[in-house]
């Protein structure tokens, strides 16, 4: 199967994480596909935050199966440059027929595209971890929670939120942060899965991620103390040499690698059909 990556970041975001010897995000996105894929996976990424002439020669957008949009440090309200190509890119992917899966802000720029608003969150930044995810009785029933629990936790980082959706949209799961943590629609004849959290990072690159902004973090109040940043960084980055007495019951959905990703298995299994 052939799949499309598209990395929502600029050039100097993902350099942040490889000064940092991290995979940038299209890298983690590309390693867990392929993990996640029974067949092999053609995959090809694009940077339309990095240039205007993003699409290689001789790549149509016709030649894809699946669409992958990656996480980004953007605001989409911006609408800067590299902002207005990727909209534009969603437009025309919308053209055509095409299953699609965001993450974060994957999310923000489809419902963007398809005629939805994306706002600075008022509940403030949304980091290290999304809690009690709760699954509607519309997710229940949508194939991308198949075998999901109906309450989970999940990674996350985001300043930004719905404000409303597209026209024929669908509210799959919710939490006391966001009511869109995901959402579906089809637009034309694109079918859109898209999820405000992160179901391809896994616990070794968040905690990257939480060194890189630790003064981050703490500042906006994602830890009341810095013991309690101490504590999940050492977990996350530690977790598979935890002894099973070790684990904390909190973690479960996070270091279960399967049912953590469970939403990307599901997307790849559904673009057969």
């Amino acid at each position: 199967m052939n799949i499309l990556i598209v990395d929502g970041n600029e050039k100097e975001a993902s350099s942040r994480y490889t000064d940092m010897g991290m995979d940038t995000q299209y890298e983690v996105y590309k390693k867990v596909l392929k993990s996640l894929s029974l067949e092999n996976l053609n995959i090809q990424i694009i940077h339309p935050a990095i240039s205007n002439n993003f699409l290689p020669e001789g790549i149509s957008l016709d030649d894809f199966h699946g669409v992958a949009w990656t996480g980004s440090l953007l605001n989409i309200y911006d609408m800067t440059t590299p902002i207005i190509n990727q909209i534009e890119l969603a437009k025309e992917l919308f053209t055509k027929k095409n299953k699609i899966f965001g993450s974060c802000w994957g999310l923000q720029v489809l419902v963007t595209a398809a005629g939805g608003k994306i706002r600075k969150n008022p509940k403030g930044l949304e980091a290290v971890v999304a809690n009690e995810i709760t699954i509607n009785r519309e997710g229940l029933n949508h194939p991308m929670y198949e075998g999901k629990d109906s309450v989970f936790d999940a990674f996350c980082w985001h300043y930004d939120d719905t404000e409303f959706l597209p026209t024929n949209s669908k509210i799959l799961a919710s939490n006391n942060k966001s009511e869109v943590q995901s959402v579906s629609f089809d637009i034309n004849d694109s079918s859109v899965w898209a999820v405000q959290y992160h179901p391809e990072f896994d616990p070794s690159w968040i905690a990257g991620l939480m060194q890189q902004r630790e003064d981050i973090l703490l500042k906006e109040g994602a830890f009341s103390k810095k013991k309690y940043f101490d504590e999940e960084l050492n977990f996350f980055s530690n977790y598979k040499n935890m002894e099973e007495k070790d684990n904390h019951k909190k973690y479960s959905d996070l270091i279960n690698i399967s049912k953590h990703t469970l939403e990307l298995s599901n997307w790849i299994s559904n673009l057969k059909n």
